[in-house]
């Protein structure tokens, strides 16, 4: 029987590289190891596992909205989630009201059924560390999907063909495939960049944010790219705004096919996909990074060389490593441990599985096995390791997710581009506390309808029956201290006394215990 200690370091590691262990993954890992699990993890197949793909197959999701006199009735239905598997083709014309006239619901539909997917994968899938993965990145190259209507139309395609499949290969792939996404098209209005007008947003996102970082941006010390130290070899240290200016250039004619007028006859189509427009390239020479561009390249070629020397750059390495350290270890993740991370990831910059050798490299070190508690858990992270050690039969609604979102974690919708800040302070103010508690209470109580909770199917009620001993079973599993401090607690919350029998107990005082079980301190880190 596994001690607290061995469930501690089991739920320690889940938790990093996934959202907790359910029951089963306990003797699992006992004959297994960690180890074990992360091959598996760092090598899932594409797609989702055949349970998953039935669970989201068959999940409904309400939408509701009231009648427009004159233009559509009122609606209260729930819908499997169609749009999430559609191409952008498919949900685009959902912009165009003119024909036929809808409720905003309609395309706000497109982001909710993404949402609703990230939660029950979050619970049920077995490839774990590519959730945890899916949601680094959806940071890292955060939009928000709340931005504008073309954003919420093309989330499902963003997870679905840039983020999940790319979040554990090649870094150069995935930079590509995001920079031609039409989600970040239009968050960095690179969608309406033309020759003679280049738009500098994304440009100066792909340098600070994604890529190179604010540590490598120099022009608080150098306004010439000549003065750069390393610049006259070709090696610039950082980047300055002449690299941003030029790199916008670089990205002029990369755009969205959503009817703009390409002259006063011709218009794009309004698809939604990718397209690159010649006459609205700036295709003069350039130079970013001390590289020369020739002028008059062939379509797209100037875009990505700029890819090629971000995404080769030392200091992307070094970015991405300190970021992943710090997601997966912990903001005391020391210098030389990064170090390691970005020789890893520069010596596999090549390689299809760059990210999941670099994640090896993270989740095997020494200092990853000793940073246990350094990290807070994400509410998604907490109310899903509940959901998964319950076993509750878990249905995603609006409810939910207004509960997850007010405890400080809205999915897609943070309001910068710097997305959800990897800093426990974020999630630690008193409204944001408060909604934490509520958010596991609600799921255990089922106030938003998303599942019935029976805890005793994973700590059953037998043998001494009193509720101090029904309480103490729950802080063993969870590798929590259990002092008489915290049982009486825990009794006392749901009305009973220590040594009163819980047997014939109803569900949910037994499921609120289970959950003042999980809101300790010792289980809300990891």
């Amino acid at each position: 029987m596994p001690t607290p200690s061995d469930n501690q370091s089991l739920i320690f590691a889940l938790s990093r590289f996934g959202h907790g262990p359910t029951i089963e993954d306990f003797s699992s890992f006992s004959r297994h190891g960690v180890q074990a699990w992360l091959e598996e993890q760092t090598s899932p197949p594409k797609g989702d596992d055949a349970a998953m793909t039935s669970r989201l197959k068959d999940v409904r999701l309400r939408i509701h909205y009231n009648a427009a006199e004159g233009k559509w009735p009122a609606l209260d239905e729930a819908r499997p989630l169609d749009m999430l598997g559609k191409p952008i083709d498919a949900v685009w014309p959902l912009l165009d009201n003119s024909a036929t006239p809808r409720d905003g619901s309609e395309r706000r539909r497109a982001v909710d059924e993404v949402i609703a997917a990230t939660y029950l994968r979050a619970v049920y899938s077995r490839y774990q560390l590519r959730e945890a993965m899916a949601q680094f990145w959806h940071d890292h190259f955060h939009v928000n999907a709340l931005a504008s209507e073309q954003i919420m139309l093309a989330m499902p395609t963003y997870d679905r063909d840039v983020i999940r499949p790319n979040c554990l290969g090649n870094f150069r792939d995935m930079l590509e495939a995001v920079a031609g996404s039409a989600a970040m098209l239009y968050y960095l209005s690179n969608h309406s960049s033309r020759a003679g007008a280049a738009n500098e947003n994304y440009a100066r996102e792909l340098f600070e944010l994604h890529t190179l970082g604010r540590d490598a941006y120099l022009n608080d010390r150098y306004d010439r790219w000549r003065d750069v130290p390393g610049a006259m070899a070709g090696q610039p240290a950082g980047y300055i705004d002449q690299d941003v200016y030029e790199a916008a250039r670089a990205f002029t004619g990369w755009t969205v096919e959503d009817g703009a007028g390409l002259d006063g006859q011709r218009k794009l189509p309004a698809t939604g996909r990718f397209v690159y427009v010649e006459n609205w390239h700036d295709g003069y020479q350039k130079r970013v990074l001390t590289q020369e561009f020739d002028p008059f390249s062939a379509a797209l070629a100037d875009g990505r060389k700029v890819l090629d020397l971000v995404a080769d750059h030392p200091a992307t390495a070094r970015h991405l490593a300190r970021k992943l350290c710090r997601r997966f270890v912990g903001p005391q993740a020391s210098e030389s441990l990064v170090e390691q991370t970005a020789q890893v990831w520069r010596a596999t910059a090549k390689a299809p599985d760059q990210i999941a050798q670099v994640i090896r490299t993270i989740a095997l070190s020494p200092e990853f096995a000793a940073s246990r508690g350094a990290k807070l858990k994400r509410p998604l992270t907490v109310a899903a390791g509940f959901i998964r050690l319950t076993g509750l039969d878990f249905v995603p609604t609006e409810g939910f997710h207004n509960a997850v979102a007010a405890a400080g974690q809205r999915l897609f919708g943070f309001p910068a581009p710097t997305g959800l800040p990897d800093d426990d302070s974020y999630f630690l103010g008193a409204n944001t506390v408060r909604n934490r508690w509520n958010l596991l209470l609600g799921v255990a109580q089922n106030q938003w309808g998303t599942g019935a909770c029976d805890p005793s199917r994973t700590v059953p009620v037998g043998g001494d029956k009193s509720a101090a001993t029904y309480a103490k079973q729950w802080l063993d599993l969870l590798g929590v201290p259990a002092d008489a401090s915290a049982l009486s607690a825990i009794s006392g919350a749901v009305g009973v006394p220590p040594t009163v029998s819980i047997e014939g107990m109803d569900a949910k005082r037994l499921s609120t215990m289970a959950a003042l079980a999980v809101l300790s301190p010792d289980y809300q880190s990891c």
